[in-house]
């Protein structure tokens, strides 16, 4: 009998251990099958909705994943040109503060900078990605993606209030903006980033003399060629510094009605915003491309909706004025005295074109005469991100939008 029920035991508990094996192999082939199940073109999917601070961290889990991130971020849901915006308090110390917003993701961020770059003259931009700052003992620009770098050089020979800034290719074009005791208030000057040298040369166009700053001309600029535009008439000059040439005037308005336009540069070609009707009561804003070498009409992009319109004017009842960010297909529209609402505009390349509008959470309910705000754009992706994470003086900050 007692060996009957040791029999009994052995075999029970021979049972139980094989259970448990089948149950362990079980467990195992599951999780085998469950992480499969999160790789190839399931992973790729989850990761195109992670917002893009975050997918930097999931480059280094492994290898499968950081080719994942690399593989989602071709093939479902792509980089996009960030907006970032500069506030700049004008009272003392000027205080600044960085903000982007990152359209893949559709979140707003602050950049917390433990060392944020102090400028007592007001900070601007040119070509939207161009940042400045013209003081009398200095120039001062930067150029990089999250404007890490900050190259202080000597200033230009002749003292400017309000001049247009540019940059076209290698070089930085400053020109007109002149204090009225300078003898010549269209100077131009050519800043050579390799040689780090000033070169004076010819003189802007005599009618330019009364628009010859950049609160009256609309600035745009190509790796060969600056383009300066009359806000109010239209009247366009180009400059190319290589061969120190000017040349027109071009009208470039293809509608009489337009009232106020601006310009920007999208690869070789000029993008042209206008506003149509009169101040009080804007009939359309309407964007063109122009060919770049022939300055000719391609197409109209497209027609801004009357809602938006109304938007862009804010609490106010005119639309006096508008400026333009953009890199890309991205383009972001502002009321420079109104900046809380932003419209924006993406052109694909089949010749679509999107519009919304966002609340531009950089500036809130903060006062508008209080601060001083600046848009710039900038291609960023993960390898843009690494750098600034691994500078180690900025911090990501999630804002609501």
């Amino acid at each position: 009998m007692e060996r009957v029920y040791h029999s009994i035991v052995s075999t029970r508990i021979n049972y139980v251990t094989a259970q448990n094996c089948n149950n362990l192999k079980m467990a195992e082939e599951q999780k085998k099958e469950e992480e499969v199940a999160i790789h190839g073109d399931v992973l790729e999917t989850i990761l195109s909705y992670v917002p893009l601070i975050n997918l930097l961290p999931a480059c280094f889990v492994s290898k499968t994943w950081n080719a994942a991130v690399s593989s989602s971020l071709s093939r479902f849901n792509k980089p996009k040109p960030w907006l970032l915006v500069h506030t700049q308090s004008i009272r003392r110390p000027h205080a600044t503060a960085f903000f982007a917003y990152d359209p893949r993701s559709d979140i707003w961020l602050r950049i917390n900078q433990k060392q944020p770059p102090q400028h007592v003259s007001p900070l601007r931009s040119s070509n939207s990605t161009l940042l400045h700052v013209l003081h009398p003992s200095n120039f001062s620009f930067s150029i990089d993606p999250f404007y890490l770098t900050w190259h202080h050089v000597n200033p230009p020979a002749v003292w400017r209030l309000d001049p247009i800034v540019a940059m076209v290719g290698p070089r930085i074009v400053v020109a007109g903006g002149a204090c009225n005791f300078e003898d010549d208030p269209l100077a131009v000057e050519i800043y050579d980033i390799s040689t780090r040298t000033w070169e004076r040369t010819e003189s802007m166009p005599a009618t330019l003399k009364d628009s010859a700053s950049s609160t009256w001309l609309s600035i745009a600029a190509n790796t060969r060629v600056v383009f300066m535009m009359e806000q109010s008439t239209g009247v366009t000059h180009s400059f190319n510094p290589d061969s120190k040439t000017w040349y027109g005037p071009f009208d470039l308005r293809p509608d009489r009605s337009i009232y106020f336009s601006v310009i920007t540069c999208v690869g070789g070609n000029l993008i042209m915003l206008g506003l149509l009707g009169d101040a009080e009561d804007v009939n359309y804003v309407k964007v063109w491309e122009l060919n770049g070498e022939s300055l000719e009409f391609g197409k109209e992009i497209g027609v801004m909706p009357t809602e938006l319109v109304e938007k862009l004017k804010g609490e106010g009842t005119s639309l006096n004025s508008v400026r333009v960010s953009c890199m890309g297909g991205f383009f972001y529209i502002y009321n420079p005295w109104e900046p809380g609402e932003l419209v924006a505009l993406e052109v694909g390349e089949e010749g679509w074109c999107r519009w919304g509008s966002l609340k531009n959470a950089a500036v809130g309910d903060r006062s508008r005469v209080a601060e001083r705000v600046v848009l710039t754009c900038s291609d960023v992706g993960l390898g843009e991100i690494a750098k600034l994470v691994g500078s180690g003086n900025e911090i990501f900050t999630l804002l609501k939008s």
